[in-house]
């Protein structure tokens, strides 16, 4: 509970930095600091990551429920970094746009639209051209967005409140575009295999920081979260040739499905589309809290909602995982790498 609350105090002073224009609050010393840079360095170097570019996923899912009900189509757009394009598998089915599509698809029974804009390598100075791309002129709006952003940010020293700015300033965008928006937010940099202490160590406290100030920083935009982090943490630490992909850094088809299957609930919730109560329930740790508490524990326990109530209180929930339909499954048709 103490590091829990320690988190809370500091996720808060860097989401009022981000909305005050600051440059953000310092989480390391100069020593640390340049301790970090060296070992991010050679870890570079060990762990190589892929060059390949990512698969496109672009495209119509689901087009048979439209057939069948004669309902429009809703518009699903991707923002982020690598992990939002999918790097690191081969198959354009096997990303996670392509596997929340196809599970938006089959729990609407609509079809699904889906654009993705990310960009490997991006950070959250990126996101406004991204959003520029899906709210360009003459084009329609996505109904709902999902971002993935936050790993380039750790790794390149990005001052924190500077990228909980960017971040938000996407989410109050896409809003005001009549857009749903939900993010993963920063996942857990400590568990990339080739990394060892003290780099881990660090890389795990500030990424966790970050979820947290991100997660504050989203919902007070109108936006939910989902925590990626600890989710994908534990599992990847226990099976990482399962759950990384071959370069060793980004996840491989199971990582993505692992991360995909705790974004879709919130993802449908979003559009009214999940089935349970959008009510806490105390059998399952759920609850009405600060948003700043909500936070810390979100980033301390994968998988966790978090989605604003009335100000400053954000609801925290914990929901219910389905098995997510392969593209095959909701009648994909053929997208080209």
């Amino acid at each position: 509970m103490p590091m829990t609350l320690s988190r809370a105090r500091v996720a808060r002073r860097i989401a009022t930095a981000a909305a005050l224009g600051g440059s953000g609050i310092g989480l390391l010393g100069v020593a640390a600091a340049g301790l970090l840079l060296t070992e991010v360095r050679l870890a570079r170097r060990t762990v190589g990551g892929s060059k390949e570019t990512p698969p496109s996923a672009d495209g119509r899912y689901g087009a048979a429920f439209g057939h069948r009900t004669g309902q429009a189509p809703l518009r699903l757009g991707f923002l982020g970094d690598s992990t939002a394009a999918g790097q690191g598998v081969r198959r354009a089915r096997e990303t996670p746009g392509a596997l929340l599509a196809s599970g938006l698809a089959a729990l609407s029974e609509r079809p699904v639209d889906f654009r993705n804009v990310a960009l490997p390598g991006a950070q959250s100075d990126d996101l406004e051209r991204q959003v520029d791309l899906l709210l360009a002129e003459g084009t329609q709006a996505p109904d709902v967005c999902v971002i993935m952003i936050g790993a380039n940010d750790v790794t390149h020293r990005m001052p924190p409140a500077r990228s909980v700015r960017h971040l938000s300033d996407a989410v109050r965008r896409l809003r005001a575009a009549d857009c749903e928006v939900v993010v993963g937010t920063c996942p857990d940099m400590g568990t990339i295999e080739p990394v060892y202490q003290p780099l881990r160590w660090v890389a795990r406290r500030l990424s966790r920081q970050l979820a947290a100030a991100q997660t504050i920083g989203v919902v007070e935009s109108g936006g939910r979260t989902v925590s990626l982090g600890d989710l994908l943490g534990p599992e990847f630490e226990a099976r990482p040739r399962e759950l990384f992909g071959p370069d060793n850094y980004h996840p491989s088809a199971e990582g993505y499905a692992t991360a995909a299957m705790a974004v879709l609930p919130t993802l449908c919730a979003s559009l009214g589309l999940w089935p349970e109560s959008e009510r806490p329930e105390e059998a399952r740790r759920e609850g009405i809290l600060p948003v700043e508490q909500a936070a810390a524990e979100a980033a301390s326990e994968g998988g966790t909602e978090v989605a604003a109530t009335r100000a400053p209180w954000a609801l925290l929930k914990h929901r219910r995982r389905h098995r997510l339909p392969s593209p095959e499954e909701t009648d994909q048709p053929p997208v080209v790498p």
